[in-house]
């Protein structure tokens, strides 16, 4: 028979014990569900786009781990805004194409670095730009209002709700 083995600390008792244990990840879902409800109910309501998919990643960061630095305000919209500057500026550069794909993203990751704006959803801001064949505006809606949104909800969520420290110092 197999063993069944508990996460640390678990009693495999309900109660207390057990809320401590889901407490983050449920509080975590619970932001990442709300800031993603709130981009798309805003974008349906203002018919612009504001919601794409390497979001969905940002929030993860945001909410289920707001103490790491790739989750730093200035990483989500900094790493957010360049990639997605260089996937519109080599789409414009050199046409859609495998090579504009890698060119893109290799760009990307050693701008983030040189930076210190790393934000590992940002690194597929230039793919989604490039196989969207997106203009500049996009680099405004969805990308700018999309993740300074994004660091706002997180910071309320955690000021008001989580009582996580967001963002963190130092």
């Amino acid at each position: 028979m197999a063993e069944v083995r508990l996460a640390p600390g678990a009693t495999g008792k309900r109660g207390p014990a057990a809320w401590a244990l889901l407490r983050i990840p449920l509080v975590s879902g619970l932001g990442g569900f709300g800031a993603i409800f709130v981009l798309a109910q805003t974008e349906a309501n203002l018919h612009t786009l504001l919601l794409v998919a390497p979001f969905g990643a940002s929030c993860v960061l945001l909410f289920a781990l707001p103490q790491s630095p790739l989750a730093r305000p200035k990483n989500v919209i900094g790493g957010h805004l360049l990639s997605s500057l260089i996937g519109v500026a080599i789409l414009a550069a050199i046409g859609p194409g495998p090579l504009t794909l890698g060119v893109g993203v290799g760009i990307a990751i050693a701008a983030m670095t040189l930076t210190d704006t790393v934000h590992p959803p940002a690194g597929a801001d230039p793919i989604l730009i490039i196989a969207a064949a997106a203009s500049w505006s996009y680099l405004l809606a969805p990308i700018l209002a999309g993740s300074v949104t994004l660091v706002v909800l997180a910071w309320c969520y955690h000021r008001f709700i989580s009582k996580r420290e967001y963002p963190t110092r130092g």
